[in-house]
């Protein structure tokens, strides 16, 4: 019931539900630890079953499930379950990357570089520029919500707009866009490790690079700032109408100091000279990063480390001038910082590696794959349809569970075969798989920020709560989802490469 006695409204109803139904989920690691006990139980049952089925391509190759419970795997499970930890493809490349990110984070660059970006825009271009640094803040993981959103709400508050407009924007941006960027981020590598290790169900030798989705994240990024300033603009701002001031809020000083500009200058120099290095070594036919025929397959098995280059080298300089770095112990405690914080990322790759190798042991992988790829082909459910499916339900999935890694490492091993199987890459299913989970995040009060949104947001009306953010949210939502979803159609009418060298199509 409302707090007046009344009946709370449809949206308040529904709202709560989700809440009270996300709130009884468990935790990432309890819910990977539920899903192995389920791999090993459905492995007996269809063991005992008899369950068989026919791998495409072939002369009749029969697949049947492996039972995990028995003597020999159970021994299999203890005697590899280190190897599988430490060759759990996402592991090395997300803690790689972030001792670079962590650097330029914790001194400071990378605040202060979204500051600037958003204050050397002119004023009639600020909306979109809050938007697109929402996107470009992936870079350092959450940053943009503890930075981007709260500075949001400032520069509109500053100009005489409404703030929660600003805040909106900001928030469409970093959490909506989610995905999208024009550099490569962690997120790539991350998602790819698990992509890659769910196609060598079908394929062995598959690879899959943290450039798989470059391109089509990189067009998503302006489509996206757009319909956020539209939105913002003509849908959000109106409807908030004038701002009513509160007494004794103090505008904050978000002016970029002298040295944070020379630190910043200084970076800025830093990452064009690595990236002239960088060039200058991949471009020519014989140059370092080149495969003996000229290729550039050594570029891409360098993205992870070149990234942790590229970040921490400029993290290092700006800290040094900016006095947040006063000697190597402070670099050196910086990167020990940044990995105290990935703890609860290595306890969730431990057990979402254990459930990957359980579950492609069992064969159910193999086994789920083949039986849905035929049912989708028996309801003729393939091409764009299927694709915009699974996009959508993807994003219904990340209503309730929030963690695009976690979500991925479930979803992959069942849907990257499936789609396989019926001809599509790869990285085709990984691209669609973003797409779909963005745009919900701003919808779900599941989302760990979420209580953080609505704190920035009674700073500047005290009567905000969950309802109030939703309906702000709301047409954001709509609107990404109406552009990100016919980019991925045009791609596919296309048949653009989703990257370098990431074909949409498979052929087994």
């Amino acid at each position: 019931m409302a707090q007046d006695g009344s009946r709370p409204g449809f949206l308040a109803r529904f709202l709560n539900k989700v809440e009270y139904a996300g709130n009884k989920l468990p935790q990432p690691v309890t819910l990977f630890l539920i899903l192995i006990a389920f791999v090993l139980i459905a492995s007996w049952v269809a063991s005992m079953a008899g369950v068989v089925v026919v791998r495409p391509g072939t002369t009749g190759e029969e697949v049947r499930p492996v039972n995990l419970l028995s003597g020999e795997q159970i021994q299999r499970m203890l005697v590899n379950m280190t190897k599988n930890f430490t060759d759990f493809p996402p592991l090395g490349v997300v803690l790689v990357v972030m001792l670079g990110i962590g650097v330029a984070e914790r001194t400071g660059l990378i605040a202060v570089g979204l500051r600037a970006f958003v204050s050397w825009m002119p004023s009639w271009l600020i909306t979109i520029a809050l938007v697109t640094a929402g996107q470009l803040s992936s870079i350092a993981a959450d940053a943009g919500y503890i930075v981007l959103v709260p500075l949001g709400a400032a520069i509109f508050w500053g100009m005489g707009r409404h703030p929660l407009a600003g805040l909106a924007a900001a928030f469409a941006g970093v959490s909506g866009g989610f995905g999208a960027n024009v550099i490569i981020t962690s997120l790539d590598p991350l998602l790819a490790g698990f992509t890659q290790t769910a196609a060598r169900i079908v394929s062995p030798e598959y690879v899959v690079d943290p450039t798989a989705n470059w391109w089509i994240m990189a067009t998503l990024v302006p489509v996206t700032s757009l319909a956020g300033w539209y939105v913002t603009e003509r849908i959000v701002e109106p409807r908030l109408g004038k701002y009513k001031e509160i007494e004794g809020l103090v505008k904050e000083d978000d002016r970029i100091k002298p040295e944070e500009k020379k630190g910043l200058a200084a970076a800025v120099l830093v990452v064009a000279a690595t990236l002239a290095l960088v060039a200058w070594m991949a471009i020519p036919s014989d140059g370092i990063l080149r495969d003996a025929d000229g290729g550039i397959r050594p570029l891409l098995d360098s993205i992870v480390p070149l990234m942790m280059i590229i970040f921490i080298l400029p993290g290092i300089v700006y800290g040094l001038i900016t006095k947040t770095i006063r000697s190597d112990k402070d670099a050196a405690k910086m990167t020990a910082d940044s990995m105290a914080s990935m703890g609860g990322y290595v306890v969730l790759a431990f057990v979402a590696a254990q459930f990957v190798a359980f579950f492609n042991w069992s064969n159910l992988g193999i086994i789920t794959a083949i039986a849905g790829a035929d049912a989708l082909k028996a309801v003729n459910l393939t091409g764009i349809p299927l694709i915009v499916a699974f996009v959508l339900v993807a994003s219904l999935v990340n209503i309730v569970i929030g963690s695009a890694s976690a979500k991925w490492a479930i979803m992959a091993p069942i849907f990257v075969p499936m789609f396989m199987l019926m001809g599509y890459s790869p990285e085709l299913t990984q691209a669609a798989y973003r797409i779909g989970d963005s745009y919900t995040n701003i919808l779900t009060p599941l989302l760990p920020y979420f209580p953080l949104i609505i704190t920035f947001a009674q700073k500047y009306v005290k009567e905000t709560g969950i309802g109030t953010i939703i309906a702000l949210m709301l047409p954001y939502s709509i609107a990404i989802a109406l552009v990100r979803i016919p980019v991925s159609i045009v791609w596919m009418l296309l048949e653009l490469p989703l990257g370098p060298g990431a074909p949409m199509h498979y052929t087994p």
